[in-house]
């Protein structure tokens, strides 16, 4: 099956080419394209288990898989168009599929009605595609392919409802942040070659060590333009502004560009160029301070947000962020843990919200209010019509929060424990694990006040539209209950030594990560006191942040938007979201508009080239015409006069 590997990128994308040809002749055929999209899905988690399958008994850890050969330039650069299937590969292969497949289905009954169902699936497909290539790619020209294409994607499905110009505008958003970062990545590629004459993933690995010096230039700079394409992708300061606006999208699409797909390739580049980022520690640190740092500020902010899916939207800044603190630690099987378990919880908590925003757009319409379906000042009490939804999503919270002995305490703790011990022997490593448990924190309180404003106490729709809410429907509901399992499980497969495990998947991922950890130094063991006080400390942050959420929002008398006051103080400034925004559309926005349409179009364009150059042109033209003109008046008398005048300064030169 791993010969067949190509498959699993295949599928989706006959998926994606049928759907599009369904969008233009057929829009209407909706039973087709449910069959097409999400049947080539499961044939590509098929083709997915298969893989991982064969992986487990493979007597060797990666395999090239050569397709054709793509760039025969030279005898000194050819690239291949090939994948690479290692142990890291076939988990994002598998995470890819699976939870994406789950999506698939979702969508199916939550974007049914919506006139764009064909081109919808279309472009979902092709959004695995790329992501696929990404992750398979055996160089880092064929996972620029997919790192390209995601960005592409991420387009035109955030701004999928494009006649509003909000939603198109987040889709522009989206697209420059990720061209800024994907400038960096183009720069390393650059400087790989020319320092190691290789751009394939394990030439890389071997060359890096012996041509480049710990703590050199050439590996620093690599590795850090690498991190800013890390940082575009991956939504991290100061390229993470483009991820809360691709809440315009429809909330599928957030939950697959959130969990399992574009937002994680970050992550994924800095694990699998680790060779690399070990041999420039200060890279490394950089990673893991604004990994700390996003984790921070992104949690902070989430603390005031109203609409549901921005909430969401600034944990996942969030979580990605103690991704990267875990990689900038060396600790990169913790990193990829936590990616895997937040996968699970985080598409359950968006298409948890989903359910939620299907039923309240459904009761608001048949009730004709103009309130909106995505505010939580709007909600309340929907546990009473919507159980199921209520309690996955408490699941969700639960392991986001870090509770044991759901996923997500497992993967954040082993990050916060690797951050600790590493700090025992550099402090700056302390710093950013008192930032990540303060992060922790303020995850678990706006997580609570998420459930409780939008599950407990009273309604606050309004009675006619009470009687329209209802759970989803079941195909809706049942791919939010594998997730569930999954949020409440899912750390079993890296269960760490204290709580009976075998880290299971730090040992998977050994074959890859080998060369790195020869090159950095290995984490500081810590003692059983202090993983214990560590550990109590994590639970601590998490059970505290739950109470103080609940009973805080519970407290408070929750006015609907056109009834609340104004936010004031520290309230305001969150809810502001620090006025980044703004301070962005002050020091780069505006001078670009003012460069591009007051220098370069009202002077240049408009001035010189239409004004002095064509239209002096033109002037002098009509000038010289109109003079011509008044030689030509008709009279046979004036012309022989004006050609005797001519012909006598003519002789007179000549005899000069």
């Amino acid at each position: 099956m791993i010969q067949l590997v190509w498959l699993a990128v295949l599928l989706p994308l006959i998926g994606a080419v049928l759907n599009g040809i369904l969008a233009i002749r057929r829009p209407g055929a909706k039973t087709a394209v449910s069959v097409i999209g999400v049947g080539t899905l499961l044939g590509s988690f098929g083709v997915a288990v298969g893989t991982f399958t064969e992986l487990l008994h493979a007597p060797v850890a990666s395999f090239r898989v050569l397709l054709w050969q793509w760039l025969p330039v030279s005898d000194r650069f050819s690239v291949d168009l090939a994948f690479q299937v290692d142990h890291l590969s076939a988990v994002m292969l598998l995470v890819i599929t699976g939870v994406g497949g789950l999506i698939h289905l979702f969508s199916v009954g939550y974007m049914r009605s919506d006139p764009g169902y064909a081109r919808y699936f279309a472009y979902l497909n092709l959004f695995i595609v790329f992501m696929l290539v990404l992750v398979l790619g055996a160089s880092l020209p064929v996972s620029y392919i997919g790192w390209e294409g995601v960005g592409l994607c991420s387009y035109l499905l955030i701004g999928f409802w494009y006649e509003v110009d909000t939603n198109s505008d987040a889709g522009k958003k989206a697209f420059l942040a990720n061209r800024i970062g994907d400038f960096g990545v183009l720069i390393a590629m650059f400087l790989l070659w020319w320092s190691l004459g290789t751009l394939e993933y394990t030439g890389i690995t071997m060359r890096a060590g012996a041509e480049f010096s710990i703590g050199s230039t050439m590996p620093l700079l690599i590795a850090l333009f690498l991190f800013l394409g890390c940082t575009g992708k991956s939504a991290q300061i100061p390229l993470y502004v483009w991820l809360p606006d691709a809440m315009a999208g429809p909330t599928p699409v957030s939950a697959l560009i959130h969990a399992a797909t574009m937002v994680t390739a970050g992550v994924f580049l800095v694990v699998r160029t680790a060779a690399i980022f070990t041999l420039a520690p200060v890279a490394l640190e950089v990673v893991a301070i604004v990994g700390a740092l996003t984790a921070f500020f992104a949690a902070s902010i989430g603390l005031r947000q109203y609409d549901i899916k921005k909430v969401l939207a600034y944990s996942t800044v969030s979580q990605l962020g103690y991704m990267f603190l875990g990689v900038g630690t060396g600790a990169f099987a913790s990193g990829i843990f936590h990616l895997i378990t937040h996968a699970f919880f985080k598409a359950l908590l968006f298409l948890g919200a989903g359910s939620v925003i299907h039923s309240m757009h459904h009761a608001l319409h048949h009730a004709r209010s103009h309130a909106d379906a995505q505010d939580m000042r709007n909600m309340g009490g929907l546990r009473r019509w919507m159980p199921w939804t209520f309690a996955l999503m408490l699941l969700a919270t639960l392991a986001i929060a870090g509770v044991p002995p759901f996923a997500g305490f497992f993967s954040k703790d082993e990050i916060l424990a690797a951050a600790f011990a590493r700090g025992t022997e550099q402090p700056i490593y302390l710093v950013c694990w008192a930032l990540g448990l303060v992060a922790a924190l303020m995850t678990a309180f706006y997580m609570a006040r998420l459930v409780a404003m939008t599950f407990l106490g009273k309604y606050r729709g309004g009675d006619m539209s009470a009687a329209h809410l209802h759970e989803a429907p079941l195909m809706m509901t049942a791919p939010l209950v594998v997730l569930g399992a999954l949020a409440v499980a899912g750390g079993l497969i890296n269960l760490p030594h204290f709580a009976g495990g075998h880290a299971w998947l730090e040992h998977w991922l050994e074959p890859v990560t080998e060369v790195a950890a020869m090159v950095m130094k290995p984490l500081p063991e810590l003692a059983r006191s202090q993983e214990a006080l560590l550990i109590l400390l994590a639970i601590t942050a998490a059970v505290a942040g739950l109470i103080g959420g609940y009973v805080l929002t519970s407290r408070t008398v929750i006015a609907t938007p056109e009834h609340a006051a104004p936010e004031r103080g520290l309230w305001r400034v969150l809810y502001h979201k620090f006025y980044v925004d703004e301070l962005y559309q002050l020091v780069f926005v505006n001078p670009v508009m003012w460069v591009s349409r007051t220098a370069l179009w009202q002077t240049v364009d408009a001035f010189l080239i239409d004004r002095i150059g064509v239209g002096g042109t033109a002037r002098v033209a009509e000038g010289l015409g109109w003079l011509g003109s008044r030689l030509q008046n008709g009279q046979v008398a004036f012309y022989v006069a004006m050609f005797a005048v001519g012909a006598v300064l003519i002789l007179r030169t000549l005899v000069r």
